[in-house]
C-alpha cells in the first residue's frame, strides 16, 4: 500500500509507534514480572533458559526420589538395630548352656527362647516399607523368608533377588542403598550365617551338647560381628543420603537463581522505562500538535 502521508509525518508515527512498544513491554513486565515472556523477547537466551529450567526439572525429580530412599533406609537401619539386640539375646541365651542346664525343662524352655529370636529375625529381614520389602533386593513384592521350627531347617531359602538399586545424586554421582537379606542374615559362609548360627546354637540346647553349644556359640558371635558390619553399611549409607539431598537443596536453589536472572523483569528498570516512555509520548504528541499544517488553500489564499 501506498502512503498517502508526507515524510515527516510517516517518521512521527514510526517514532511514536516505537515509544508506544516500549511501553507496552515495560507494562507487560511489570504485570507478569517476567522480562522473558516469549521467543522473540530474548531469542539469544530461551535456549539456556530452558535447558537450566529442564536440569532444575530433573534435580527435583532426584530430590524427590531421595527422600523416598530415605524413608527405606532409616527404616532399614532401625530393622538392623533390633536384629543386633535379637543376636545378642541369642548369645545371652546359649551362654546359659555351656555351664550344662538344671534340667531337659530349662533346656527345652531356652530352646523355645531361642526360636523366638530366630522368628523375630526372620520378621526383620521380611522388613516392609511403603508395601516393598526393603530386604528383597530388585524383587521388592517378594516376601524373602518364611520359617517353620518343626522342620530341621525351619528358615526357607531366600526367595528373593539381588540388589543392584543405586541412586542418583544431582551432582551425577551414584551409589548403593541396599542389601538383601540373604546379603544380611543368611550369609553363605555358615560362620557368619545369622540364621544358621542360631539354628546350630539351638539345636545344641536341645541335645544339651554343652561342646556342640560352645562352638555354636563362637559362630553366633561372629555372626553378630557381620550384621554389625551390615548395619554400619546402612548408617554410611545415611550420611550419603544426607550429603545428596543437601547438595541437591543447595544446587535447586543455584539454578533457581539463574532462571530468575534470565527471565525475571527489573521492576526498577521496568518502571523507568514505562515512565520515560509515556513522558516521551506525551512530549511528541504535544510538539506535533504546535507544528503549523498547511494546505493548498492556504498558498491560495
Amino acid at each position: 500500500m501506498i502512503s498517502t502521508l508526507d515524510p515527516a509525518s510517516q517518521q512521527f508515527l514510526n517514532s511514536l509507534n516505537q515509544i508506544q512498544q516500549r511501553a507496552d513491554r515495560a507494562q507487560l513486565q511489570l504485570s507478569s514480572g517476567l522480562r522473558i515472556a516469549t521467543v522473540s523477547d530474548a531469542p539469544d537466551q530461551v535456549s539456556q533458559l530452558l535447558q537450566t529450567k529442564a536440569t532444575l526439572s530433573a534435580a527435583q525429580q532426584i530430590d524427590q526420589n531421595l527422600v523416598n530412599v530415605k524413608a527405606q533406609v532409616d527404616s532399614s537401619e532401625t530393622a538392623l538395630q533390633s536384629a543386633v539386640s535379637l543376636v545378642e539375646q541369642a548369645q545371652t541365651l546359649g551362654a546359659q548352656g555351656q555351664s550344662g542346664f538344671n534340667s531337659p525343662t530349662t533346656q527345652q524352655t531356652v530352646a523355645n527362647q531361642l526360636g523366638t529370636v530366630l522368628q523375630q529375625l526372620v520378621t526383620v529381614a521380611n522388613t516392609q516399607v511403603g508395601g516393598r520389602y526393603v530386604f528383597a533386593g530388585d524383587s521388592d513384592q517378594t516376601q524373602p523368608y518364611t520359617i517353620d521350627l518343626t522342620q530341621s531347617s525351619p528358615v526357607s531359602a531366600y526367595a528373593g533377588t539381588p540388589s543392584t538399586r543405586q541412586v542418583q545424586s544431582a551432582d551425577g554421582s551414584t551409589f548403593s542403598v541396599a542389601k538383601t537379606a540373604q546379603d544380611i542374615f543368611d550369609n553363605p559362609d555358615p560362620t557368619q550365617s545369622v540364621f544358621q548360627s542360631i539354628v546350630s546354637l539351638r539345636a545344641a540346647v536341645l541335645s544339651g551338647d554343652s561342646t556342640a553349644i560352645t562352638a555354636a556359640l563362637g559362630n553366633v558371635g561372629t555372626a553378630n560381628t557381620y550384621v554389625n558390619q551390615q548395619l554400619a553399611f546402612y548408617g554410611n549409607v545415611q550420611n550419603q543420603v544426607t550429603n545428596a539431598t543437601n547438595f541437591g537443596a543447595s544446587y535447586e536453589t543455584q539454578l533457581t537463581a539463574q532462571i530468575s536472572g534470565i527471565q525475571d523483569a527489573d521492576l526498577t528498570q521496568a518502571i523507568t522505562e514505562f515512565t520515560q516512555a509515556n513522558t516521551q509520548e506525551q512530549a511528541a504528541l504535544s510538539a506535533e500538535a504546535k507544528v503549523p499544517h498547511q494546505s493548498l488553500f492556504s498558498y491560495l489564499a
